[in-house]
């Protein structure tokens, strides 16, 4: 799966032993400006199995910047949650996921234009 396609949330939960819990507008993640950035998008999977799950993602450090005055997006965010602890994820993470664990990606909006 990438975050470049809208996999279809049936074709996910056909193919992997995940469940879709949230897939949502990220509303507010896009930059402030005269033309706003677009929002990014929450996705939250629930693994119905023990899996090894590797994620390449971008702009975690810092958000997408805005241009001619335009303020920056928000930045992504990956977080592992557990039943006892909750765990922020780089960008890039190859890690093994257990059953019942949750990641929720949170994507990065765009930058803004122009100055208010």
């Amino acid at each position: 799966m990438t975050n470049s396609l809208n996999t279809p949330v049936e074709a996910i939960e056909i193919n992997f032993p995940v469940l879709i819990e949230q897939y949502c507008i990220r509303e507010g993640s896009g930059g402030k400006g005269k033309y706003r950035g677009g929002d990014g998008l929450i996705r939250e999977y629930k693994f119905l199995e023990d899996v090894e799950l590797c994620i390449l993602s971008e702009r975690r450090r810092n958000g997408p910047y805005g241009l001619k005055g335009g303020g920056e997006g928000k930045k992504g965010q990956n977080t592992l949650v557990r039943e006892d602890e909750t765990i922020e994820l780089a960008g890039k993470e190859n890690i093994k996921v257990r059953k019942n664990d949750r990641i929720i990606i949170k994507t990065p909006g765009g930058g803004g234009y122009e100055k208010e």
